[in-house]
């Protein structure tokens, strides 16, 4: 249970860093696509060296595949209700839309960029914490870990920015994301405790849905973002992610 908290916390601090950073500095475009694309390589690398080799392992092809789409189809139906919560519309290219024509308007705007990107961040996270806290059960995933730290820190900075840019203070911006990271640390010990008591089979089916949620969430948000944003640098950080986790699943 401690290396479930010192893990949760170790992998929500990256929000807190990012949220202060975006809090005191608006970095180049660039700077959060390469970060972005870096996390999106070492959670490819954790996903399939680490998370869904041991569903596959723990329960076979069959469950552990049927969970793997199961964990897909879950966060999409989601991200698509968020997207049409936010803009009515669902998809990512309408997502990107509204962010841009917000960050045109007022401030009142950007703050709504802002709170939408908290709303991503923990749609994204709590599939990824809970992971986290399952694979736990079997060793301890320093590159999931990884992977997640540096998913969450480019896209808290984008965050803690637009809130800053659309008026609230920083004080304030902080102690947001803040309490974002304490959810989605909690979310890891809560993936552990589920995961403790569960069957070889039962915990193949945990493991893959979560990986398939993962998989969903790098593929509808962290690549199209980090292309958007880390373009011509992208693919060289991707690359540079999926050996680093690569090594540390190793």
């Amino acid at each position: 249970m401690v290396t479930a908290i010192l893990f949760g916390l170790a992998a929500s601090s990256a929000l807190v860093i990012g949220a202060i950073i975006g809090a005191l500095w608006d970095p180049p475009r660039e700077v959060t696509g390469v970060l972005l694309a870096f996390a999106s390589g070492a959670l490819i690398s954790a996903l399939a060296f680490e998370l869904f080799e041991d569903a596959y392992e723990l329960g076979g092809a069959v469950r552990s595949g049927l969970a793997l789409l199961a964990g897909a189809a879950v966060f999409v139906a989601a991200d698509t209700w968020l997207d049409r919560r936010l803009t009515g519309k669902a998809g990512p290219e309408q997502r990107e839309v509204t962010a841009t024509a917000a960050a045109i308007d007022a401030s009142g705007a950007q703050r709504t960029v802002g709170f939408a990107l908290l709303a991503a961040v923990t749609l994204d996270g709590v599939p990824e914490n809970l992971a986290l806290g399952v694979s736990l059960v079997e060793h301890a995933s320093l590159a999931l870990l990884v992977a997640i730290f540096f998913s969450n820190l480019p896209e808290s900075l984008v965050g803690a920015v637009a809130m800053r840019a659309g008026g609230q203070h920083m004080r304030s911006v902080v102690g947001t994301w803040f309490a974002c990271a304490l959810l989605l640390a909690a979310a890891v010990v809560v993936g552990r405790v589920l995961a403790e008591p569960m069957s070889d089979e039962v915990l193949a089916v945990a493991l893959g849905f979560a990986g398939g949620a993962v998989l969903a969430s790098l593929a509808d948000t962290l690549m199209p973002e980090a292309f958007e944003r880390g373009r011509p640098f992208n693919a060289f950080a991707t690359a540079a992610g999926f050996f680093l986790s690569f090594i540390l699943a190793g």
